[in-house]
């Protein structure tokens, strides 16, 4: 009973997390077998690989030290930044390599890093968790499940997100010298602020104070983030507002379904409403092409021709017209 239930706090708020995430991507939803890919990489490869290398690494430390606490602080400052944003971003890379049609924008790099890191967590939330219970029965796993759920919950999607937008900052940009410097950066910020965070709970820096101060932090980074992602929705809406104009001056859509697909609250309302016109796979697929159109237009416009978007948009341009009479507006 108590392993199910570890499994349970483990696994069950961060599927809900990776929801809001998804849900957060308003005007161009990305593959969800590709967020289930980076979800199980981040489970599977990402935790796995950085519990055998951390382990590892710690002993190593004993071994050459003698001290169980300078293992500890070793581990947790030096190994597990670099290991775990290390692997948890190679999810976010191969998405960049191999499917760069699905990397349009800074809130698709936010995406696929959060839903990655948050994989990373579930293994890791059952490990903590079922170890508060091995030490203090369920007392323990309750008190393990708030911390890592409500406490730190968001914590490893806020430090991969800074590698998602690194690789996105060189996605969208012609610049060699951005597109070098971007996933660098970003790879250095998810580091320090892991190692931050890990070092604040390692040494008391402010006394009895440290895990009060240490949350006002970690929730501090956590709203940051929330502000970016507001400002990336903000961009992508302008984005479908500058480039869709055209479409309903070619009659592909109707000046209708241009301010619906422009209003997240808009398609959500006639996504609901062709649920019970019968209408709901042409709508749904309508505005989502939408999205996809609009940001194979502003690439097109910063980075020219690059992956022949020239041809993506003539094709997106044709399936919006095969779409348009069924999709509610």
């Amino acid at each position: 009973m108590a392993f199910l239930a570890t499994l349970f706090f483990g696994f069950m708020p961060m599927f809900i997390f990776a929801y809001i995430l998804y849900w957060l991507d308003r005007y161009e939803k990305e593959p969800i077998p590709l967020l289930i890919g980076v979800f199980l990489w981040g489970m599977v490869v990402a935790a796995g690989g950085a519990y055998i290398i951390n382990t590892i690494f710690g002993i190593t430390i004993f071994t050459m030290t003698g001290s169980e606490v300078t293992s500890d602080l070793a581990t947790g400052s030096i190994s597990a930044p670099f290991v775990e944003e290390a692997l948890k971003g190679m999810a976010v890379l191969l998405v960049f390599l191999f499917f760069r049609r699905e990397f349009d924008s800074v809130l698709d790099g936010i995406v696929y890093a959060g839903i990655a890191a948050l994989g990373f967590a579930a293994t890791e939330n059952v490990l903590y968790i079922w170890r508060g219970f091995d030490s203090d029965g369920w007392n323990g796993l309750f008190q393990l499940a708030l911390i890592r759920v409500v406490l730190v919950g968001w914590q490893h999607p806020l430090y991969t997100a800074f590698t998602g937008i690194g690789l996105a900052l060189a996605r969208m940009n012609r610049s060699l010298l951005v597109k070098f410097i971007a996933p660098i950066t970003g790879f250095g910020l998810a580091m320090f602020t892991h190692a931050f965070h890990n070092t604040m709970a390692e040494i008391p820096f402010f006394g009895e104070l440290t895990c009060v101060v240490g949350s006002f932090l970690d929730w501090f980074g956590v709203l940051f983030m929330f502000l970016v992602i507001l400002w990336a929705t903000w961009v992508e809406q302008r984005n479908l507002i500058n480039h869709l104009r055209e479409e309903v001056q070619l009659g592909l859509i109707s000046p209708a379904q241009y301010r619906t697909a422009c209003s997240a609250w808009a398609q959500a309302f006639a996504r609901l409403s062709s649920l019970f016109g019968g209408s709901y796979s042409s709508t749904s697929r309508f505005y989502q092409v939408c999205g996809e159109l609009a940001h194979k237009k502003q690439q097109l416009l910063k980075n020219g021709d690059e992956g022949g978007n020239t041809a993506i948009i003539q094709r997106y341009r044709a399936e919006l017209l095969r779409l348009a009479p069924a999709a509610l507006a």
